[in-house]
């Protein structure tokens, strides 16, 4: 088998899910090719790059990977099937757009879910994390570890979002979903859909009064200039997955298994240090810049208004219901 295959820019998802296979389940040792929608810079990227490194240098060569940043491989919904079919080796997906795929990843889209950025990482790294990795084995995909995304809060430039009264007849721009649409409702706000290429204008000129994002695309994408208050409220926390295809991991022997689960939880940690480094640096930017910040102390009230989100999640997905229950039980 070519190795030259590994570093050819392949067009269409037939042909590479054509030769991905043969490189899964052939006897030849090829270079694993992996996917990634984040540029190189990107604290995903870095983790990714990490883990490969890592892997060919405590195995002297013997498995090395390549990961192939920026979504020149096809967008997630593409890159998905090939790692499923084994057109792609591994990758990292968030766990939003896993949902079509495997409808159990769906509870960490339902808003106010994790308490927090810390409940989330107690959550995945134990009992909730072991039930999503079943779910996608069932579908063919092995799941390493797990990545941060961080968390989305609101802003906007009215005022600042302590109780769900506060955000009462706001005009919210949300992500197209319709539990995204259900969360602004239920807390008495008017949701916006629209494209997020167009959120600084409409913020600009008053079509929304606000929108919600986490810090460092508040900051990179200049929100801030428009929109004066930022209100932690981590309503959403969706993580993503380093995860493998699961005939290339079966494939392996159980000492290769150890090592490539040891180093890709290892790059998670290092990933989420990074996360947080560059979270940390993007509100420190925004407060130079004026912006006022409040930490929303008291969830309770939002949670409780999602009622009529979740039950709508439920009934498209009965599966939930039993994985929010072990989300709500994990300290």
């Amino acid at each position: 088998m070519p190795l030259a295959w590994s570093r050819r820019a392949v067009g269409g998802v037939a042909v590479f899910a054509a030769l991905g296979f043969l490189t899964a389940t052939g006897t030849a040792q090829a270079e694993w090719r992996g996917w990634n929608i984040h540029v190189p810079e990107y604290s995903v990227s870095q983790g990714m790059d990490w883990f490969t490194d890592e892997l060919a240098a405590r195995t002297d060569g013997r498995l090395t990977a390549r990961t192939f940043h920026s979504g020149v491989l096809g967008s997630q919904p593409d890159a998905i099937e090939q790692l499923r079919l084994g057109g792609i080796d591994f990758a990292v997906f968030n766990l939003g757009p896993m949902g079509p795929v495997v409808p159990e990843t769906n509870v960490v889209s339902l808003p106010f879910v994790f308490r927090d950025l810390e409940h989330s990482h107690r959550a995945m790294d134990g009992a909730l994390g072991e039930a999503l990795a079943e779910a996608m084995a069932r579908e063919g995909l092995k799941a390493l570890a797990w990545y941060d995304s961080g968390s989305r809060s609101f802003y906007n430039s009215q005022r600042p979002i302590n109780t769900p009264a506060d955000l009462r007849g706001m005009k919210v721009r949300v992500m197209n979903n319709d539990l995204f649409v259900g969360m602004i409702e239920a807390l008495g706000g008017n949701a916006t859909p629209m494209a997020f290429s167009e959120v600084y204008q409409s913020l600009r000129t008053g079509v929304v009064d606000g929108a919600e994002n986490n810090f460092p695309s508040f900051q990179s994408t200049g929100h801030f200039e428009v929109a004066g208050y930022y209100s932690i409220s981590e309503h959403l926390i969706i993580p993503e997955c380093l995860c493998m295809n699961l005939r290339r991991w079966n494939s392996l022997s159980a000492e290769d298994q150890a090592l490539v689960l040891e180093l890709a939880q290892a790059s998670a940690v290092m990933q989420r240090e990074l996360w947080a480094e560059s979270d940390a640096a993007a509100m420190e930017a925004v407060i130079a810049a004026g912006v006022r910040i409040n930490e929303v102390e008291d969830k309770a009230a939002f949670q409780a208004a999602m009622s009529p989100v979740y039950e709508m999640a439920f009934q498209r997905n009965p599966e939930l219901e039993p994985l929010v229950e072990l989300i709500q039980s994990i300290e």
